[in-house]
């Protein structure tokens, strides 16, 4: 009977362990991760105890729950990087130009919600390409009148000398300039050497992350909630999902208490420039 029962006890750790370790995956395991894969993925920054930032992104935007997350977001004074599944677009045009305006980061996840390894390179590179245009109009007509025409189709940050001259002939207040960014998020979150190989061919990084509630298979706000917060640490990328009614209550339990904590919630390109500073120290 006691060897019954150890044995029971190996076979449940066997299975529960693995389990575990992919929802609350130990810094040991993200840094491993970090190292095998190089810069191709990004799974998040190791910066010291005193510099509280973490990466907000949320995937599978826009959609209609996208103006109650800006408005969580505008509550707490968080930043965020939202991922733009293509398909999701024709429609929201207005919703992805507000949540430039708020101050938000625009990155690729794609045309459609799919396992993304399983794609062709020429169909993946396709989605890449089509949803990328959705980003640069958005972008562009978020601090653009028509006046000033279609984006260009060498687009960088956003903004052109000759627009700049019309606004300024206008009267027009300068807009920002957001710096175009080369994050895509795969869909499922799987990805292969093939994969990697052709984000390295189109001068992308595939961006993952660490503090991951799976709420997209999980309904619950408030288990969803308390897993980000037992995660927390500087330079961590928490990834959350659109499309989802749940999504708000958490961020509206999430956000006021990583500022009573010290930590900031900010976009991908922020906590990268964060690393950038604190590396130049």
């Amino acid at each position: 009977m006691a060897a019954l029962t150890i044995a029971a006890a190996v076979v449940a750790v066997v299975l529960v362990l693995p389990l575990y370790m992919v929802y609350k995956p130990p810094s040991l395991l993200m840094r491993y991760f970090a190292h095998r894969w190089g810069d191709d993925v990004l799974w998040r920054l190791w910066l010291p105890s005193s510099h509280r930032v973490v990466a907000l992104t949320i995937d599978d935007a826009p959609s209609d729950y996208s103006p109650d997350i800006l408005r969580a977001l505008a509550a707490s004074g968080a930043h965020a990087t939202f991922f733009v599944v293509g398909s999701q677009v024709p429609g929201r045009e207005a919703v992805l130009r507000d949540i430039v305006r708020a101050g938000h980061e625009l990155a690729n996840h794609g045309m459609r919600d799919e396992p993304a390894r399983a794609l062709s390179d020429a169909e993946l590179e396709r989605q890449i390409r089509d949803t990328q245009r959705y980003i640069d109009d958005a972008y562009w007509y978020a601090y653009h009148s028509p006046d000033d025409g279609p984006p260009p189709d060498d687009v960088g940050d956003y903004d052109s000398p000759a627009a700049a001259a019309r606004r300024a002939a206008r009267g027009a207040p300068g807009p920002p300039t957001p710096r175009k960014n080369n994050y895509y998020r795969p869909g499922s979150g799987f990805f292969s050497a093939r994969m990697r190989a052709l984000m390295r061919k189109l001068g992308r990084r595939i961006v993952l992350g660490s503090i991951y509630p799976h709420d997209a298979q999980i309904g619950y706000w408030w288990v969803n909630a308390k897993h980000i917060l037992s995660m927390l640490s500087p330079g961590g990328i928490i990834i959350c999902h659109d499309r989802r009614s749940w999504t708000v209550p958490m961020l509206q339990k999430v956000l006021p208490e990583m500022q009573r904590r010290g930590y900031r919630a900010v976009t991908l390109t922020e906590l990268l420039d964060e690393g950038a500073a604190v590396a130049g120290d």
